[in-house]
């Protein structure tokens, strides 16, 4: 057995500060001294060693969640603590830490649960560590626009690195959910709309924060949420109930957490909506039947912050004890930050209505994440390292590129990009907008809130970086930009993000007058336009999608001067931008791009960097298409009909942009498509190829995109629906085969008319191509 669960107190306390000296002497630290992953049968073993020597409060204790956010108490519900974090540790009353992030106050409260507790049981340190710590990269959604996995997994290897670092052990991502309504703020954390691309990146992140075994060096435990349908809210509105169909549950909604279970994600987190009226963090068809009875899910369940006490807030729960009864039978096992566990779970268990065993039962998969990241043996982290760690060039230079490969071109009338920037064919530039300048806004929501302090590029900048003094480049902000209602994020102690403060009219219209001027005075226009870090995130949702705060009116008004003008998008979603789409020629969409977004954004402009990224979400031409998504099924009147004009009477029904598309500064063709078995049988793999082809100048990359339709069956099936895709690097004229192979995976579906998994013999069309209006097509057919 290890040292940590045998040592008596004094001894124990010896032993780690041995340890402690050795690391000061050798040029390693304790976290680079993890041995590999240890076998299940090992864990089991140490794992029920501890269970028989712990009481049930101290059981309970690993069942709870401590919300810290500083070395003083308090938590973001603004409630004081009647007792200190330290004497709830000492007794064993806490199991996990979270909202502390400064590597001394986690190796000071590590220190009290490993030499003052009783069984000095290690605490699980977590934090949303979504897209960074420190190096902020691009959001979760713009990354998933880079169709690139490989490149995802590595920025979360990155961004585990420096929440390590900083004795972090646990992430709160990755946000898997599927989101088909644009309005809803939290879509920026996501993947976007579609259950196989959103797979993929699912299981990238995963691999990325956890590394090829749990308890990898330099590695976390991730925790994929939020489990599950919480992307689907009524109206986009963030919290809101969630109603979905067991077809869509099975078919889009639950296959990123499946592949996130499959990747070996080691917690789950549940999520704060009703879910068909049931509430997620009680609903035991999520956390029983689905995760763990169907799908063999080993690790633990953590609620969402406050989430087990809200139960009494759905109508749910009677009373905090109702509350933890129903949370606790429904099969969670970590309480969020709420005590709700702590101060009811024993009481319940007098009472028979739970017994100790199925206490155990979740304590276990607790403990096992705490000895499989090897806490037992280094609990502590070496401060020393974190400064070196944080300002690796490496994670630097990786934010850059991966800022350049999410950046998706919307539109580019006459070549006008890349830009030229020694100046000949423009000799100054004006950059407008309220964002031009901005910073912690690259971040993005929890970007920001983390507290990074890691400098960030503007774009402004960035385009002064890019041209030097070869071109003249002036700077207007415009009318400021803040949301209409504020956010409660602007107000909490521990985040450090602020919009512009109010504007009066008078004020607003001056700013915009003076930008007007400063464009008049320059050959071309690049406007920066879009959301701030509050207006895209959690508790950031919308009713409308226009570029608000006079942003629109400012458009059309340097437009008008006759000047080329380059719209770049910041923003956690797609936007209404259906004028700037008609007038303005070039646009792109740089999402929240991190710390290197401006070079990011200045090497796209100039041409270092060639745009291949693809829309991982519909683009509506107004609000009140949503929700808008491609994978739609056929109706009484298909819009494959010759004489289909619009669902609705006043605009087209189809988007402004397809999923998947993206332009870049070089042409690709598509041809020779063939599929190996034109018969396959039932079970069978058989392969999809096709020719692809760089038929420009320039060196790009194509995402090749393939898409199926099943023509009948025992229920609907989609119009299309993403099979396959994979990003290939071409130079000019360059031609390479791509090859997809299709099988039971790709082919079946849960059938609501049938009520289980299918696999049907029926016939398919497939396309393949560069989005999801691909038109190179054939045909095969599934046969018994």
């Amino acid at each position: 057995m290890k040292p940590s669960l045998l040592l008596p107190h004094r001894l124990h306390r010896n032993f780690w500060l041995i340890l402690t000296l050795l690391a000061l002497v050798f040029p390693f630290s304790l976290a680079q001294a993890q041995a590999p992953a240890i076998s299940d049968q090992e864990v089991t073993r140490q794992v029920e060693a501890l269970i028989t020597q712990m009481t049930l409060a101290e059981k309970i204790g690993q069942l709870t969640q401590f919300g810290q956010l500083t070395q003083g108490d308090g938590n973001p519900a603004g409630e004081k603590e009647k007792e200190k974090p330290e004497d709830k540790i000492r007794r064993g009353a806490v199991g996990s830490v979270l909202w502390l992030q400064e590597p001394a106050a986690i190796n000071r409260l590590q220190h009290v649960a490993v030499e003052q507790s009783r069984l000095h049981i290690p605490i699980l340190f977590g934090l949303d560590v979504i897209h960074g710590l420190y190096t902020i990269f691009p959001a979760p959604l713009a990354t998933a626009a880079s169709w690139d996995p490989k490149m995802v997994e590595q920025e979360q290897t990155y961004a585990a690195r420096e929440a390590s670092a900083a004795g972090l052990n646990w992430t709160f991502a990755p946000m898997v959910d599927i989101a088909r309504d644009v309005r809803w703020g939290r879509i920026i954390e996501g993947a976007g709309e579609d259950p196989y691309l959103g797979s993929a990146i699912a299981a990238a992140q995963v691999r990325g924060f956890q590394g090829p075994y749990l308890g990898s060096p330099g590695h976390v435990l991730a925790t994929m949420k939020h489990y599950a349908g919480y992307g689907a809210a009524d109206g986009g509105r963030d919290y809101d109930s969630s109603y979905l169909s067991d077809s869509q549950l099975w078919n889009v909604y639950l296959p990123p957490f499946h592949a996130a279970v499959q990747a070996g994600v080691g917690s789950a987190m549940s999520a704060y909506m009703d879910l068909n009226d049931v509430p997620a963090s009680g609903n035991k068809f999520l956390l029983r039947e689905v995760l763990r009875d169907s799908w063999g899910f080993k690790g633990f369940v953590v609620s969402d912050a406050f989430a087990i006490r809200s139960l009494m807030k759905h109508g749910m729960a009677r009373d905090g004890q109702d509350a933890a009864y129903k949370a606790f039978t429904a099969g969670l096992n970590m309480d969020m930050a709420s005590d709700t566990y702590l101060n009811n779970l024993e009481g319940l268990t007098k009472q028979g209505r739970i017994t100790e065993r199925e206490i155990d039962d979740m304590v276990r998969p607790i403990l096992a994440v705490k000895i499989r990241l090897g806490l037992f043996e280094h609990p502590y982290v070496d401060e020393a390292r974190l400064d070196a760690v944080w300002h690796t060039p490496e994670h630097r230079a990786f934010a850059r590129t991966a800022a350049q490969r999410s950046i998706v071109l919307l539109r580019n009338e006459g070549s006008l990009l890349p830009f030229d920037k020694n100046g000949q064919r423009f000799s100054s530039i004006a950059v407008i907008g309220p964002l031009a300048d901005a910073h912690r806004d690259l971040f993005g929501l929890w970007g920001t809130i983390t507290g990074s302090k890691a400098p960030a590029v503007s774009v402004l900048e960035g385009i002064r970086s890019a041209v030097g003094s070869g071109m003249r480049v002036e700077y207007a902000k415009g009318p400021a930009l803040r949301r209409d209602i504020p956010s409660f994020f602007e107000n909490l102690a521990f985040a450090d993000i602020h919009e512009d403060p109010p504007q009066s009219p008078e004020d607003a219209q001056h700013a915009l007058d003076a930008a007007v001027e400063t464009a008049r005075h320059c050959d071309l226009s690049i406007m920066v336009l879009g959301e701030t870090a509050l207006m895209s995130g959690e508790a950031a949702s919308r009713s409308a999608l226009d570029l608000s705060s006079r942003q629109q009116q400012l458009l059309e008004a340097v437009a008008a001067l006759g000047k080329p003008v380059v719209l770049v998008l910041v923003s956690g979603r797609p936007l209404s931008i259906a004028w700037a789409a008609e007038h303005v020629p070039a646009i792109l969409e740089a999402w929240y791009p991190g710390v290197e977004g401006g070079n990011a954004v200045a090497d796209i402009l100039f041409g270092e960097a060639t745009p291949g990224a693809k829309l991982p979400v519909t683009w509506p031409r107004s609000v009140g298409q949503e929700p808008l998504y491609y994978a739609h099924n056929l109706t009484q009147q298909p819009e494959t009909d010759a004489d289909f004009k619009s669902r609705y009477w006043d605009q087209l029904t189809s988007p402004l942009y397809p999923f998947g598309y993206g332009l870049s500064y070089t042409k690709f063709s598509f041809s020779n498509l063939k599929i190996s078995n034109a018969q396959p049988r039932l079970g069978e793999t058989f392969g999809v190829s096709v020719d692809v082809e760089n038929t420009g100048n320039r060196a790009g990359a194509e995402v090749v995109q393939l898409y199926i339709h099943q023509q009948a069956g025992s229920a609907s099936r989609p119009v299309r629906e993403l099979k396959g895709f994979e990003k290939i690097d071409l130079a000019p004229h360059e031609k390479r085969t791509v090859t997809f192979s299709l099988g039971k995976d790709e082919l079946s579906f849960w059938s609501p008319g049938l009520k289980k998994w299918v696999e049907e013999a029926e016939e398919f069309d497939v396309w393949v191509g560069e989005d999801s209006t691909a038109t190179l097509h054939g045909k095969f057919r599934l046969v018994p």
